[in-house]
């Protein structure tokens, strides 16, 4: 097996997959000590029925450029081929902000295709490649130099397999009419908004039981603290400190360092230094929010009315649709956008592009009295009312 640890290596590589229909792609990386993911091996694999088409790349290496890469991932003639490509796409748009296109997701596919809710890999190799994976090596340290052969095998099975699960899944979409249901998914990914989390916007991820607007307001200052603090020095966010700290900071809104020692749940290292005085300053700005900025969560579907009877018809017309496409029921709609629909509400996911086709157009018939359901032995059929 190949490892390519010069620019000169990776452009040759990447000159021969652009004369092909497609490229698996994969990455080895570490997160846990840093924000962002560090990257620590590329694999990449051409069309083929071994390995001799296929090669690592090491990103570590003195002087390596993976420009050669990003110009790939520009080449719109040249599928680019993942699994579960968010994390992956994640590193390429911090890195260079690229995303490959076109992007082909092995997962999504398999959701559309009938393979259940986020099936995962070796699923797919031991289903549709008929065989099984060694996956000892999975939680390694892939910034260790030198790889063992162990590593360099598992990581390369990670492309070398996807060809044939993707030609798969590709003929299976082709014949089902359903590929263009994959890239209506895949848009979410090839969105900016989807990798970068802004400082100010960070309060949204906080749980909290009070939605008390002076309550958010300083756990929208102490959130944009901690994300900022985070990336400038590239530290795991919860290395700051963690949610429940900072909910418990945000009610009990220390003013001077001697309050802030009392904290139960703060980390010893927060109680003094940048942090410490972070934290005083945000909790400040918290309280000195002026009413009109102080923040207004939107609490439309706390309150919706929901009508537990459709809601559960609309449960059993999820059910019959899926299994009668083949989809995976979360896929189409999740449990909350169902409630929705059932209140009235009609912005909704399942409501928009190939789920109106499968599921909401029934739904929003159903709703409106126009269909029933009814049982025909072990199944459910639609039946239409007059």
């Amino acid at each position: 097996m190949k490892t390519l640890t010069t620019t000169e290596e990776l452009a040759a590589f990447c000159e021969a997959a652009a004369r092909h229909e497609y490229v698996t792609v994969d990455t080895e990386f570490l997160r846990e000590r840093t924000y962002y993911s560090k990257l620590c091996l590329i694999q990449l694999a051409m069309p083929g029925e071994d390995d001799s088409t296929a090669v690592l790349v090491d990103p570590l290496a003195d002087g390596l450029s993976l420009e050669p890469l990003y110009a790939l991932f520009r080449d719109t003639s040249v599928v680019k081929v993942f699994h579960a490509a968010r994390q992956d796409l994640e590193i390429f748009y911090i890195d260079a902000q690229v995303f490959p296109e076109p992007l082909f997701d092995t997962q999504v596919a398999a959701m559309v295709c009938g393979f259940g809710e986020q099936v995962g890999y070796e699923t797919l190799v031991r289903r549709i490649a008929k065989t099984t994976l060694d996956k000892t090596s999975r939680f390694t340290d892939w910034s260790r130099r030198p790889l063992t052969d162990a590593q360099k095998t598992y990581a390369l099975a990670d492309v070398t397999h996807l060809r044939r699960i993707y030609e798969f899944l590709a003929a299976k979409l082709e014949e089902t009419g359903r590929s263009r249901w994959v890239r209506e998914e895949l848009s979410v990914l090839t969105t900016p908004e989807t990798y970068v989390t802004k400082p100010e916007d960070a309060w949204r991820r906080i749980k909290t039981r009070s939605n008390s607007p002076r309550f958010l307001a300083v756990v929208r200052t102490l959130a944009a603290f901690r994300e900022e603090f985070a990336q400038v020095r590239n530290i795991p966010r919860n290395r700051v400190f963690k949610d429940d700290a900072l909910v418990e900071l945000a009610s009990n809104k220390p003013k001077s360092h001697e309050e802030l020692g009392r904290s139960r749940l703060l980390l010893r290292e927060a109680r003094r230094g940048d942090i410490a005085d972070g934290i005083l300053k945000a909790v400040a700005e918290g309280v000195a929010c002026p009413n009109d900025d102080l923040p207004r969560p939107d609490k439309g579907r706390d309150k919706l009315q929901v009508n537990p009877a459709l809601a559960d018809l609309l449960r059993v017309l999820l059910k019959a649709k899926t299994e009668s496409a083949g989809v995976a029921a979360k896929l189409i709609a999740p449990a909350a956008d169902l409630d929705a629909i059932a209140a009235g509400l009609r912005d909704v996911a399942a409501l928009r592009g190939w789920r109106l086709e499968v599921f909401g157009s029934d739904a929003l018939r159903l709703c409106d009295g126009k269909i029933a359901l009814a049982a025909d032995g072990s199944d459910v059929r639609v039946v239409a009312l007059d």
